[in-house]
């Protein structure tokens, strides 16, 4: 089996094996997260918990602060952690298009999701299936929003197992390359049995509160990193100057360079397309949208667009890791998704390093825990009660939405386990492509009900089709097929990212058929809701001292 484990196993091994001081903290932290996700159970429980709003919303009751740290635990994950420096380490400037996007979609969210809370709470929504479903009176338009996002969540868990395993081999655990293969990977098992188990048994409220550590955790991190590093670097001058040497050496690609400090002309249509089309696609994941319904008022969701900004603050450092990463040498044995965790290896004194492994470590829990929520969630509506047991009582709606999302984490560790990591990076590429086909009929929906649902079906089934064919002709310098997520804009030449490229043909197949649907007096199905549902609010009781942890705080039962 080709896994992640190899060349960190020979960094690891470099290094000196296993240090005890930073494995401990590392387990204290994930130890303490562990009790944390099962006492969650029991933080707001309501008297009648068996429900799906219960255990996959976490009762609609959260607050601002409890929000932001759910929303950001959610989108700043720990393949963020990884990726975002990795790919500046590899190819320089190009990277930073995750600083923009996130910037970008919050003035984007702010005009659609205060919308989307308010109809789904009017209505008893869980998912945004539900609400395709009940705005165009389509199953079948349904199903396939529901599909899309379960495809495209499945590797985004597996990539947080990837994380996972990174930290772990740096720190040298589960042996060396030779290792028989339960040893090497017993530690990634022993934490997907605790996600799993504590998932089951707490659903959304487990991520919520855990969210508080992994967020107070990443930012310490981060700010000491931001100072403490370059200082032994010799400042940031130092860095960025080995920084741009290194990338001007010769790449992978023959007659062209590694990559590069700043990001030239050539680059702009790929840089401006990549950073619109993933802002376009950020929210339209199911557990974005999960973190989002599971707020207490509208008014939280628009306070939430205000203060998530401060997350791309701390991504913008975050990428600067990868610059330090090439200044330090550190030698990531070809691996560059092991760059972040390696640099903090050497710099960091053992027990530091050791938070830093933690904070990684829990910024895979919480966001997984919540993927494999929203997952479950689409399937337990929008197949099982729509299509395999109509008269499905709330009691089981409950469990097969547990047993679903224990299904999901196994297989997202099957995946992890037997494939090279290179294939989980892929599909999550393909899942940003898929995922941004489902914005006609979600955002198109709350605003307008002029798009007919079977033309909404088509233009989704022509940017899949599109974005799936034009991401499998995309070679690298590694891979035949699925090298990257950017290709040749037709009728224009210039190279973009795929996923609006097939959001652009969706939209256009879906106006046109609308047109001719209408024309030819196709029936456009039933809309259950009205003008006053999406501007509907259940009232804003945000005091702060019922925003907080159990510790702190204990909320009345059902709140």
């Amino acid at each position: 089996m080709s896994r992640l484990a190899s060349p960190a196993a020979l960094a690891a091994g470099a290094h000196g094996g296993v240090n005890g001081v930073t494995l401990a903290v590392f387990v204290f932290f994930f130890l303490a997260v562990t009790v944390m996700g099962f006492l969650a159970a029991r933080w707001r429980k309501a008297e009648q918990s068996a429900s799906l709003d219960e255990w996959g919303l976490g009762g609609r009751s959260f607050g601002t602060w409890i929000t932001w740290f759910l929303l950001g635990g959610d989108l700043y994950t720990a393949y963020t952690f990884v990726a975002v420096p990795a790919a500046i380490y590899a190819a320089g400037a190009s990277g930073f298009f995750a600083v923009p996007y996130t910037i970008l979609v919050y003035p984007l969210i702010f005009t659609f999701l205060p919308r989307l809370w308010s109809v789904s709470h009017k209505h008893g929504y869980v998912t945004t299936s539900d609400f395709v479903r009940g705005r165009f009176g389509s199953k079948g338009l349904s199903l396939a929003m529901a599909l899309t996002g379960i495809l495209a969540t499945m590797p985004y868990i597996a990539l947080q197992l990837v994380g996972i395993q990174a930290v772990l081999d740096v720190m040298g655990v589960g042996g060396g390359e030779h290792t028989n293969w339960f040893v090497k990977d017993l530690p990634l098992l022993i934490a997907f049995a605790v996600l799993a188990a504590y998932t089951y048994s707490s659903g959304l409220r487990a991520p919520a509160l855990i969210a508080f550590v992994k967020d107070g955790l990443i930012y310490l991190v981060l700010a000491v990193a931001i100072i403490y590093i370059p200082v032994k670097l010799g400042g940031f001058g130092h860095i960025f100057d080995a920084a741009g040497k290194a990338l001007a050496q010769p790449g992978a690609v023959p007659g062209k360079p590694r990559g590069e400090l700043a990001s030239g002309p050539h680059n702009q249509w790929a840089y401006a397309t990549l950073a619109l089309g993933s802002a376009l696609a950020l929210f339209m994941y199911p557990h974005s949208i999960t973190a989002t319904l599971s707020s207490r008022s509208r008014n939280v969701i628009r306070r939430n667009t205000t203060i998530l900004p401060l997350y791309s603050l701390m991504l913008g450092f975050l990428a600067l890791l990868g610059f330090m990463a090439i200044k330090a040498g550190t030698d990531i044995q070809g691996n560059p998704q092991l760059a972040v965790p390696q640099l903090f290896e050497d710099m960091f004194p053992s027990w530091f390093a050791g938070v830093a492994f933690a904070a990684i470590g829990i910024g895979a829990l919480v966001p997984a825990a919540i993927m494999s929520i929203a997952a479950a969630n689409l399937f337990t509506r929008n197949v099982y009660k729509d299509f395999l047991r109509p008269e499905a009582t709330a009691e089981q709606e409950h469990k097969v939405a547990k047993l679903v999302s224990l299904l999901l984490k196994f297989g997202a560790l099957a995946f992890v386990l037997t494939m090279d990591k290179t294939v989980a990076i892929n599909f999550q590429l393909l899942g940003g492509i898929w995922i941004l086909q489902t914005m006609p009929a979600l955002v198109g929906g709350l605003f307008t009900r002029w798009f007919h649902r079977w033309a909404l079906l088509l233009g989704w089934a022509v940017g899949m089709i599109y974005g799936t064919l034009a991401a499998y002709g995309v070679a690298s310098p590694t891979q035949a097929h699925f090298g990257g997520s950017s290709a040749e804009i037709p009728g224009i030449g210039e190279i973009g990212y795929i996923g609006l490229t097939a959001f652009v043909l969706n939209v256009a197949v879906a106006v046109v058929f609308t047109f001719a649907l209408k024309a030819a007096k196709a029936p456009e199905g039933t809309d259950e809701t009205s003008p006053a549902d999406y501007t509907a609010d259940l009232g804003d009781a945000d005091a702060t001292t019922t925003d907080l942890p159990p510790a702190t705080a204990k909320a009345p039962a059902g709140h």
